[in-house]
């Protein structure tokens, strides 16, 4: 099949009044039963994948789900329950099931809605809406050829673990009793292929993937392919390191990991359960004086935009780091009464974020380290939240006199995260557009790199 995209009805507004009507109803059985606040989410998702291998269709998967979630308070004692059946019996049941909760369950002075004063009243069109008209037949050629291009693209490729197609959508509405009713759509869309090299116990694997809002801003699939090939044979015979103390150079795809961990930390559930490493560091030196992050939630075509949090408080944009110092936390509602602040708009997470770079693309950053670990995937799980350890396994390259030397592999990294936050050298400009968090490759000035020597 020729066109991959064609002009169809577009029914998504109707279906999100029908989602707003819903959620109305439901407040209403949960006001007649003698609740004196309650929210609804609604959402309806719908998507296609397909997996193909050595050019075979291994799985198409069509799915189409919704979840309707009813969140009721009796005073400060919360219930919730919720289902996927809109029959009206079933949604009775639910609004039922979440207020026996509540009369059962103790006073909890943090519950509540989010205060009515902070409700969104403004609900620009933020782009992130590109349907995409994509039956299984086409689906199939596009992973079929992305997996041909990269298994054609270097005759040390030997194997496959497949090409992947998908595109979904989703539309949500959330709705209280302070009277607020949002309504939000968007799509996504993606491509990705994974290979094997080499033969015995000197395979290796790697991949790379596309994903976007909009089908126009994915990579070309036959791209992706001969990326991944790149990538894979890259690695073969990688070489052991001594273990030392060494310049650490996170390339963009695992760079933002950081970030992650800096999320963690800063987020109101690991901060009033006192599991986290930066426990009352708001308004403290963080980072180099010179980083800076923002949050952008109102960006346009953004993959994390959005007026509003997961309880209705309108969003805007913020700085979370400047001149290296923490403004603040990352908070919802619930987490910033426990800690006796006010929401920061982020309940359900993060929105995008712009981390500053102060240095070029990544050819230029390895130049400038010189020698040191160019660190390009992450293993594992070690990190310490309360302490801010960190210990991950790492697989890369060595640099030596600004170029790559040879694959390493099986390394682990490790330090503590205060100090690897404030050992930041550069941030590059080489942005990985397939993340929220906008940032370039990282060099951390020393880190100990533990290898098998």
């Amino acid at each position: 099949m020729n066109a991959l995209t064609s002009h169809i009805q577009d029914d998504s507004s109707q279906r999100m009044e029908h989602l707003a009507g819903l959620s109305e109803r439901l407040l209403d059985m949960a006001r007649s039963r003698g609740a004196t606040q309650a929210e609804v989410s609604c959402s309806e998702d719908r998507g296609l994948s397909i997996n193909v291998r050595m050019g075979e269709v291994e799985t198409v998967e069509s799915t189409q789900d919704r979840a309707i979630g009813v969140t009721v308070y009796f005073g400060q004692r919360k219930g919730s329950a919720s289902t996927g059946d809109l029959r009206e019996e079933s949604l009775a049941a639910t609004v039922e099931q979440a207020c026996a909760i509540a009369r059962y369950t103790e006073d909890d002075e943090a519950a509540g809605l989010a205060d009515a004063d902070r409700m969104a009243r403004d609900f620009p069109d933020l782009g992130g809406w590109h349907p995409w008209q994509l039956d299984a037949d086409a689906a199939v050629d596009l992973a079929l050829a992305c997996e041909a291009a990269g298994r054609d693209a270097d005759a040390r490729i030997t194997n496959s673990d497949g090409a992947s197609v998908s595109s979904g959508h989703g539309l949500s509405v959330y709705a209280n009793s302070h009277g607020f009713i949002g309504r939000d759509r968007g799509t996504h869309h993606s491509i990705g292929c994974a290979l094997i090299a080499g033969t015995g116990e000197g395979m290796q694997r790697d991949g790379w993937y596309s994903t976007a809002l909009a089908r126009e801003l994915l990579e070309a699939p036959d791209a992706i392919g001969r990326r991944a090939a790149e990538r894979t044979v890259a690695r073969l015979a990688p070489r052991d390191l001594a273990t030392g103390q060494y310049p650490v150079l996170y390339s963009a795809e695992v760079a933002r990991s950081l970030i992650g961990h800096l999320l963690g930390a800063v987020s109101g559930g690991a901060l009033y359960r006192k599991a986290s490493f930066l426990l009352d560091h708001v308004g403290k030196q963080i980072f180099p004086d010179w980083f800076s992050i923002d949050e952008l939630p109102l960006l346009r075509e953004g993959l994390r935009s959005g007026s509003f949090d997961a309880e209705g408080v309108a969003t805007a944009d913020s700085a979370l780091v400047t001149g290296g110092v923490l403004q603040r936390y990352v908070l919802g509602s619930y987490s910033a009464r426990k800690l006796g602040l006010r929401s920061t708009g982020n309940a359900g997470g993060i929105h995008n974020l712009k981390i500053a770079a102060n240095a070029g693309d990544l050819a230029s950053m390895l130049k400038g380290m010189g020698t040191g670990l160019l660190v390009t995937e992450l293993m594992g799980q070690g990190v310490n939240s309360v302490t801010g350890d960190y210990s991950r396994g790492a697989g890369g390259f060595w640099i030596e006199n600004g170029e790559i030397a040879f694959p390493v592999d099986n390394v682990t990294v490790a330090g503590n995260l205060k100090d690897i936050f404030a050992n930041i050298e550069a941030v590059g400009t080489d942005l990985d557009p397939r993340s929220h968090i906008a940032m370039g490759s990282v060099l951390v000035g020393r880190m100990t790199v533990a290898g098998g020597q």
